[in-house]
């Protein structure tokens, strides 16, 4: 029989015992929409804590120079904590001596930030994250400008109580009004507004335009961080090659800096978007590494629930096989016929699958902060598969129905 013949035989199949078809193609079904759906959000996860997660939070090429790490993705032991709390802290001396030493070309930028309420008139925003930096801060952050102006270097050196505040903070302070030229308090400090962010959205569901930046040096500085003291020194180069040797230019001269011996480890941290990312990678390789054994275990009950089909189909058209073996039909053929229709089975049941995976991860994209990119790659392995899992679940039915003997097999009722 050709192998079209069998492929249209088994399709027509399938439409015509629904029921028995659907619990055939079931467990494979499973294990190809678990396939798609887990791998199209771990690739989305992927793509996502790398262009906005660490680049938002730490920014494109560049790096960090802190007392601990600023992210932590993996588990801290109380013993690692405590160590990184008796390191000395991030001064204003540190962050001139590196931004003056350093001989890659960078853009550099002093940095402290905490928690803080703003007010305007009668109304109150909390949980705002108040930042004091340089203007070099919104080059290294991306960070536009939708109205009005950065603040100035010498409104940094001067200390000068003026804001940036960001898009969502500025709508909630002043809806209706221009926030230019007003004053926003802080912890009863009046600070003049001088520029508005441009909106930057959400990351995992939490707005990143709820914001105030100040000059770093400005009277609220004692809110924020002690006095000649930083969170972190936010180093950026042009390119993920510069930041290399940016970084390795930092940690000599900061270990220059506080006297460190060749055999004593480093009291600080040097951390870029990469180095933010190594927990989540350790996760997502898990979960990959993982995903084969999960949807093997349904694949091998959907081919048993396959193999068990065909060998009742075999059961079935005993008298079909034994007429046709009677009219000439040699044993490789009946084998074919019967590998095909449990391959074209599994397929469709993958195909399906398939579509179903799609479909999961983009509901869940739809549906939570977890976003979802369907890889091409994923598909062709699901829809491989299927058809190998048929193919194997095939060849025992097949053999045994190309092995009947047509004389037994036509006295078959």
């Amino acid at each position: 029989m050709p192998i079209f013949e069998a492929v249209r035989m088994a399709l027509r199949t399938i439409v015509t015992q629904k029921l028995k078809s659907f619990f055939s193609l079931l467990g494979v079904l499973i294990g190809v929409t678990f396939l798609i759906a887990v791998v199209s959000i771990v690739e989305g996860m992927n793509v996502y804590m790398e262009d906005q997660f660490a680049n938002r939070l730490i920014g494109l090429n560049t790096f960090t120079l802190r007392r601990n790490p600023g992210i932590n993705t993996g588990n801290v032991t109380e013993e690692e904590w405590r160590s990184w709390m008796r390191r000395p802290r991030i001064t204003y001396g540190d962050a001139e001596y590196v931004a003056e030493r350093i001989q890659t070309p960078v853009v550099t930028a002093q940095f402290c930030s905490d928690r803080m309420t703003l007010s305007y008139g009668g109304k109150q925003a909390k949980d705002i994250e108040l930042m004091g930096t340089e203007p070099t801060y919104f080059e290294i952050k991306s960070i536009g400008i939708a109205t009005g102006r950065i603040f100035t270097p010498q409104e940094v050196k001067a200390g000068v109580p003026v804001l940036v505040l960001g898009w969502e903070l500025a709508e909630k302070l002043f809806a209706g009004l221009d926030p230019l030229g007003r004053d926003v308090v802080i912890q009863g400090l009046p600070y003049r507004v001088v520029g508005v962010a441009e909106k930057r959205g959400s990351l995992f569901g939490i707005s990143l335009d709820k914001f105030a930046v100040m000059p770093f040096r400005a009277p609220a500085r004692r809110f924020i961080c002690p006095l000649g003291v930083l969170d972190e020194l936010q180093i950026k180069a042009a390119n993920p090659g510069m930041m290399q040797v940016a970084m390795a230019e930092t940690e000599a001269i900061m270990r220059t800096r506080r006297g460190l011996r060749p055999t004593q480890e480093s009291n600080f941290n040097l951390q870029s978007a990469e180095g933010a990312l190594e927990g989540w990678k350790k996760i997502s390789t898990v979960l990959l590494t993982v995903l084969p054994g999960l949807v093997a275990i349904s694949l091998v009950v959907g081919g048993i629930v396959i193999m068990n089909i065909m060998l009742m189909a075999v059961t079935e058209r005993t008298r079909e096989i034994g007429i046709r073996k009677a009219l000439g039909a040699k044993r490789r053929d009946i084998l074919a016929q019967f590998v095909v229709e449990s391959a074209t089975l599994s397929t469709v049941g993958a195909a399906f699958g398939v579509g179903a995976g799609i479909g999961l991860a983009f509901v869940v994209r739809a549906l939570t902060p977890l976003p979802a990119a369907v890889a091409p790659w994923s598909v062709f392995v699901g829809v491989g598969l299927g058809m190998i899992v048929g193919i194997i679940a095939g060849v025992y039915p097949a053999s045994r129905a190309s092995r009947l003997d047509p004389i037994q097999a036509l006295r078959a009722e």
